[in-house]
């Protein structure tokens, strides 16, 4: 519903909403809270996202989306480097749980595999409790075949695995770690691969464009397929098979009183208010990742009116109980990716070039209504294994980091400067300056983290917002000009080639220069080789004599004077012209050069 919304009504609709990593932060504490304090946790968690959409409306009727103006590269791409980081954080650990379900068994020697067993036994020690169960279950211990049991029913039972062959939690389950491992690996370098098609030199254009845009989706179909093939039970992704709320004490709609006291309305009004800086930042520094100028984006944003739209959804999900959707800042720079439009090859082995992104709302809307259909695909979603999806989150996380910047200055730590790639900052900054820059911008990400992951995890937003602040104090440890090169949102490719273009120019002009110290002013023909492109001022006519002939031929229309006259000569050819007279006047009048040059 969220994202179809935005879809059709928001300003810049290239963004992708989702639950993000920072919200998820928000509300395990908001959990743990009501957990510690015996509160119902849907009814506070909708009185504060009713309090959060409110204060959105306000941020939208204020005109405070005009402070993305201080969101710079520093906030930015610290901002995305944490939720890059968070993907692929998640992703590993997701693996490494894994480990835990499905251990592997150390003490294994191959010639005694046929002796290995790990069997269903009665429990050692009955509770009081487990007996009246088995009674109420006209179940008896005594008469009952414990070792012919499967796993799931030793498990209801609460029964005791005994062998060489069982785990802590039951028999081990053999070859599933491993084969999680190659599906995880195998599907990120298959994406990295299958994206990259489009650059090879095999098969049509129109091919290998469609291999690279749907990169991610042919690999989770090979990677089910191999999967099914190969019929190892790897752990599947559990979906409901029934559409309906998750829980049979909760309806579709969530009190936002509830069982909770009556101040809980008036209180939840302070993490509202954290939640509304979170969700701020969160949608405000995606559309700036959006609508950078390095993606030549034709439409102009809309910061005030997504807002707006997200406000809106955002009371709606929290009355229904649903998860809290804000821009996803690693979806949206995929989506962006995905959409780029390059030029075709005239020549072999050209490069393309970037021309610019298809700016639409039809992938996104189509993107969301995928989503809300798959509820009635459940049976073949059951049918695609976590591993898979966990090299899905790695590929994402790693392929949003690209074009970084902050990665780009942490590799300068330590290579050489011979090895160094000729990056613009690096022409006019001091490469101690750069490091500087980039140790304070390190600084803020690991804290960023380190709070994200502890206890004080609930002034995350504070910190978030602070990064602004961070970057406001460096204007008094860097000029405004070496920050206009390191934190400038302009792309590097772009002011590098500004760059090399102005070098060139001055280097044509010194040439130009040059030539004409070597040459003589004038030859036979009457043509003067004077560099009149650079030329700025006031030539005087009247101080200076050319001849009716060179006036005709039209030599001096490069000139950059205020008067059209030619400047002429005697009337006798013969005679040469010894020297120029040059006036040169500021715009009050007031003469600023009055020199005579020779010839």
């Amino acid at each position: 519903m969220t994202g179809v919304a935005y879809s059709l009504f928001a300003g810049q609709p290239l963004t992708i909403l989702g639950s993000t990593g920072p919200v998820l932060v928000f509300e395990k504490i908001l959990f743990k809270f009501c957990s510690d304090y015996d509160l119902s946790y849907l009814s506070l968690r909708t009185s504060i996202g009713l309090w959060t959409a409110f204060l959105c409306l306000l941020l939208v009727a204020t005109d405070a989306s005009s402070m993305v103006c201080y969101i710079t590269r520093f906030t930015e791409e610290a901002f995305a480097s944490l939720i890059c980081i968070i993907f692929i954080y998640e992703a590993l650990q997701k693996l490494v749980h894994l480990g835990e379900l499905y251990p592997i068994n150390m003490h294994n020697q191959l010639n005694n595999l046929t002796s290995y067993t790990c069997q269903c036994s009665p429990p050692v020690n009955a509770s009081a409790e487990l007996l009246q169960k088995w009674s109420r279950s006209n179940f008896s211990s005594e008469n009952f075949q414990w070792d012919e049991l499967t796993v799931k029913d030793c498990k209801e039972r609460q029964g005791q695995f005994v062998g060489s062959a069982c785990g802590r939690d039951g028999p081990y389950v053999p070859d599933v770690l491993f084969w999680s491992v190659i599906l995880f690996f195998t599907t990120f370098f298959l994406s990295s691969f299958l994206k990259q098609f489009k650059t090879k030199r095999y098969f049509p254009t129109k091919v290998r464009s469609t291999i690279s845009d749907f990169a991610v989706f042919l690999t989770i179909m090979i990677m089910v397929l191999l999967d099914y093939l190969v019929g190892v039970p790897s752990p599947k992704l559990d979906v409901p098979d029934r559409f309906q709320p998750t829980s049979n004490t909760r309806g579709w709609l969530i009190s936002p009183l509830g069982t909770n006291p009556w101040w809980t309305l008036l209180a939840a009004a302070v993490p509202a208010l954290l939640c509304t800086i979170l969700i701020f930042m969160d949608q405000q520094i995606t559309a700036v990742i959006v609508n950078r100028k390095e993606n030549k984006l034709k439409k102009g944003c809309g910061y005030h009116l997504d807002l707006l739209v997200v406000a809106v959804m955002l009371g709606v999900c929290s009355i229904m109980g649903l998860p809290w959707f804000v821009a996803a800042t690693v979806l949206s720079i995929s989506h962006v990716n995905s959409l780029k439009l390059e030029s075709g090859c005239a020549a072999p082995g050209e490069q393309p070039k970037f021309l610019g992104i298809i700016e639409q709302r039809v992938t996104g809307f189509m993107i969301f209504v995928l989503m809300g259909c798959s509820v009635f695909m459940t049976s073949a979603l059951k049918l695609i294994p976590m591993p898979v999806l966990y090299g899905v989150f790695l590929y994402m996380g790693a392929s949003s980091l690209k074009g970084i910047q902050l990665f780009d200055r942490i590799k300068l730590f330590g290579m050489p400067s011979k090895h160094q790639s000729d990056l613009i900052y690096l022409r006019y900054v001091p490469l101690w300056k750069v490091h500087v820059f980039t140790v304070v911008q390190l600084t803020c990400l690991i804290v960023l983290w380190a709070i994200k992951a502890s206890t004080a995890a609930v002034v995350f937003p504070m910190m978030v917002l602070a990064l602004v602040f961070i970057r406001k104090l460096l204007d008094f440890c860097f000029t405004k000009r070496e920050l206009s090169w390191l934190d400038d949102l302009i792309p590097e490719s772009k002011k590098k080639k500004d760059d090399d273009k102005k070098k060139k120019e001055k280097e044509d002009a010194q040439g130009m220069l040059e030539d004409v110290e070597d040459e003589p002013p004038y030859d036979q023909g009457n043509v003067f080789n004077f560099p009149t492109k650079n030329l700025k001022g006031r030539v005087d006519p009247s101080e200076v004599n050319i001849s009716d002939e060179m006036a005709k031929s039209g030599i001096w229309k490069s000139m950059n004077c205020d008067s059209s006259r030619a400047l002429r000569r005697s009337s006798s050819s013969q005679e040469k012209l010894q020297s120029v007279q040059i006036n040169v006047e500021s715009e009050d009048g007031r003469r600023v050069v009055d020199a005579e040059t020779s010839l």
